[in-house]
């Protein structure tokens, strides 16, 4: 559209020198009208100056932070040699230090090969498969989940309390489309999958004709899995999820397999009941037992062992592990440094005891502070939303009300930091080893909660991450420091980029708990029905519609956007700029006639909002991502979105002439 242009003109020679918030004309495309695609005029010339590293299948605004967190965290870790408590046993200091050199050792591990494995190996090999229970407890305390799997979680219907929850067995390709669906792609990485699962059999010692031996059970196995698992789009409904039994009738319905002597091995004493995520699975699982030989579960198991475990051994089984899940899948030209790979591991192990060290070199106390207000801001405008929802009757109103009111806020880090005593880091004994014991206790910590009240106050995130979320059990919604820095996030910045960005993503989590999954859950994060029928109605009409939408989108040949399946996601995105976008314009920071590089108020906002989203993405990885990420590609979830939001096309003056155009009657808005 000639309009659009003419605003791409203006915007032009806005440069990095005279650009004190963070809007600068090297994102941009002016070759591209923003009637045509938004996406790329206001990111193609990010997309242009930041191709994709080889170590990276997807290379974004988002990664590019993570990035820099990660180089934050290593000068965090690197220089504990130089703290005086590091060479002191059991200290914080000590506990990450030393896992991290144990991981960085390659010269030690690459001699050790498969050694601190083969124990375990054995020990399955040489069973007695008449006592499966005793194994099975034994790989689910800290080793890995196989038939099923087991934890404890608040429980959906009295948040306060935890229930322990019996759920799926891992797959080794993640989504079981992968092994019911038949096409080329499938067959290509299934394909992978056996060159993968022979290759680190034959490095624990299995000669070829035992590793084609484990690839046709393994394969059998989790093809069976993966006909009886529901599929994720259905995992999207919470109370498909919840079927909770007395512990009578769970035995008796599974008698199959002795829980007696797998609860006890687990340490769960004095259980009343249990929730089985999908009791149809189960059955499969309890009818399938007995047909099962021994040479058939005792390969499953190794397997599910050592493929849970090539990221702590020998380089050997890391490049077997890169070759499927980095190059196959993803299109990866490269694994990432070796550091980086092994940060992961005392981020994860001890991730409050980094968030700590993180936060007090990095975070600043008035970025708290801003934030508080702003989230404040953000729950008035949400407030007003609901009000004046046209669709909704003024009962359920009161209630969407009543959970915005109880809504519990997470800023930079919990007040209360997370005890990790129990966890014990030798430099004597093997990397995996170290690994294998802190996974066990951790586990132990995860079952013993049965026994106790939920803590409200721990955090399901460690202040240094780069992300966000909402916990539908909780009510509560968490943004650790970590996102709470450029460009998501810059107290001295131009405030419409403020609420472009972070002030999105507080809408987004905000919107989350009245997504197609969080609307289930009230104000105190029970799972209960607070709808009237005909809201509840009115609300699936138009999330089917949204869905819908972006089926539609094409984002690679032949392979179209799952709409059902990233349905949270998208109310949450579209959500999420209404609100932010409403509570700027309610602030004292709006200023409607003011112009920045050629740019009123609202069109900075839009640009701020397209701007987090900026990637560049291996063609491989496309229908990847679309298969098992419940968030749309960047491209998508702006330009989609956008496409519904009245302001936004009046800001750019898009008509029907357009690409980005959506007839009125056609745009869907829920929130």
């Amino acid at each position: 559209m000639e309009e659009g242009n003419n605003q791409g003109e203006i915007g032009k020679g806005f440069s990095t020198a005279n650009d004190p918030v963070g809007l600068c004309d090297i994102n941009f495309d002016f070759s591209v009208s923003p009637s045509t695609d938004f996406y790329q005029y206001t990111n193609g010339g990010w997309m242009e100056k930041n191709p994709l590293p080889d170590d990276f299948s997807r290379f974004g605004v988002f990664d590019k932070v993570i990035e820099k967190s990660i180089f934050q965290r290593k000068e965090l870790i690197t220089t504990l040699s130089d703290h005086p408590q590091s060479n002191v046993k059991d200290t914080d200091a000590q506990k990450i230090k030393d896992i991290y050199e144990l991981g960085m050792d390659t010269v030690r591990l690459n001699q050790e090969g498969a050694s601190p494995i083969l124990p375990f190996v054995e020990r399955i090999k040489s069973a007695d498969i008449t006592k499966l229970e005793q194994l099975v407890s034994w790989l689910h305390l800290g080793i890995t989940s196989t038939f099923f799997s087991s934890g404890i979680g608040p429980d959906q219907r009295n948040s306060d309390k935890y229930l322990l929850n019996i759920g799926y067995p891992g797959l080794g390709l993640g989504d079981r489309d992968y092994y019911i669906v038949e096409n080329e792609e499938n067959s290509r990485l299934l394909s992978a999958y056996e060159t993968f699962v022979k290759e680190i059999m034959r490095l624990i010692g299995y000669d070829d004709d035992e590793a084609q031996r484990v690839w046709n059970n393994v394969l059998k196995l989790e093809k069976g899995f993966a006909q009886h698992k529901r599929s994720k789009e259905a995992l999207r409904n919470p109370n498909l999820q919840f079927n909770v039994m007395r512990i009578d009738e769970f035995k008796k319905r599974y008698s199959n397999f002795d829980w007696n002597i797998y609860f006890n091995n687990l340490g769960i004493e004095n259980i009343d009941e249990v929730n089985v995520m999908d009791p149809d699975f189960l059955d499969y699982i309890n009818t399938l037992l007995p047909k099962l030989t021994e040479q058939e579960i005792k390969d499953l198991f190794v397997f599910d062992l050592v493929s849970d475990s090539t990221g702590v051994l020998s380089e050997e089984f890391e490049n077997a592990d890169f070759e499927l899940y980095g190059k196959a899948m993803m299109g990866t030209e490269e694994q990432q440094p070796r550091w980086k790979r092994i940060m992961g591991v005392p981020n994860s192990l001890f991730g409050e005891i980094l968030g700590k060290l993180y936060v007090e070199k990095y975070f600043p106390k008035e970025n708290k502070d801003y934030m508080v207000g702003l989230v404040e801001d953000l729950r008035s405008a949400l407030k007003s939303h609901i009000m004046n929802l046209s669709w909704m009757t003024d009962s359920t109103k009161r209630k969407a009300l009543d959970k915005l009111g109880n809504l519990k806020v997470k800023i930079g880090y919990p007040d209360k930091w997370k005890d990790y005593s129990d966890i014990h880091v030798d430099p004597e004994k093997s990397f995996h080893d170290n690994i294998y014991n802190a996974s066990v206790a951790l586990t132990k910590k995860n079952y013993s909660k049965l026994s106790q009240l939920v803590d409200k106050e721990e955090w399901l995130m460690n202040p240094q991450s780069v992300n966000a979320y909402y916990n539908p059990t909780s009510n509560e919604i968490c943004f650790p420091a970590g996102i709470l820095q450029p460009p998501f996030f810059n107290i001295n910045a131009d405030a419409a980029l403020n609420y472009g960005r972070i002030g999105v993503i507080i809408g987004h989590e905000m919107t989350h708990g009245f997504d197609d999954r969080g609307r289930h859950y009230d104000k105190d994060g029970n799972l209960t029905d607070w709808w009237q029928p005909e809201d509840a109605k009115q609300f699936n009409k138009l999330a089917d519609a949204l869905a819908e939408q972006f089926d539609s989108v094409e984002v690679s040949p032949g392979v179209k956007a799952n709409g059902r399946y990233t349905l949270g996601e998208n109310i949450a995105d579209q959500g999420g700029i209404r609100i932010a976008l409403t509570a700027y314009l309610n602030s004292n920071y709006y200023h409607p006639t003011e112009r920045i590089g050629g740019f009123d108020p609202v069109q900075r906002f839009f640009i701020a909002y397209s701007n987090v989203w900026a990637e560049n993405i291996r063609p491989e990885s496309i229908p990847v991502r679309t298969k098992i990420d419940t968030h749309s590609l960047g491209k998508v979830r702006v330009n989609e979105t956008l496409r519904n939001i009245d302001s936004f096309m009046d800001s750019f003056s898009i008509t029907d002439k357009d690409p980005m155009y959506r007839p009125e009657n056609e745009r869907t808005i829920i929130w």
